[in-house]
């Protein structure tokens, strides 16, 4: 996870497959924040959850929002796009993470009445996401589609 307020700063993530990327940005103040976490839900791994609050996200989605207020945003300006979700290395899909990460996803955005702006998810495909804090403008990279704005 990273935020910025710094016009100059991209943020990037890569290899988005069964993670989930989820970027924040209120235009108003130009703050953005990028969250790229791998499974849904910290019971799975409590002691690991302490550790690594940031691989999981009902710990980390708050996180992420909670960081960006601290630069100044404010929740009801804020444009919210999210990426993964595939089923990357689970093609039987016996273990679904790609949709259990974006339902966990949906689950605390419901309760937070907070909704998805843009959304490029699931698929059999890694993604790499990128933020423009000078912008707000998010770009996806889709082997074989080149970049898209999202």
């Amino acid at each position: 996870m990273k935020v910025s307020d710094d016009p100059k700063v991209t943020l990037i993530t890569h290899s988005l497959g069964s993670c989930i990327g989820l970027a924040v940005y209120d235009p108003v103040v130009k703050v953005g924040g990028m969250l790229h976490y791998m499974l849904p839900d910290s019971e799975l791994d409590t002691r690991k959850a302490k550790k690594s609050p940031l691989m999981f996200a009902d710990t980390s989605i708050p996180i992420l929002f909670k960081s960006c207020y601290k630069l100044g945003a404010v929740k009801s300006r804020m444009i919210v796009k999210v990426a993964g979700g595939s089923q990357v290395m689970d093609a039987s899909g016996v273990f679904n993470i790609g949709k259990r990460n974006y339902a966990a996803l949906r689950k605390i955005f419901w309760r937070n009445k907070v909704l998805i702006d843009a959304e490029d998810i699931g698929g059999t495909v890694n993604r790499t996401m990128r933020l423009s804090i000078a912008t707000g403008e998010l770009s996806l990279k889709v082997p074989g589609h080149g970049y898209k704005i999202l």
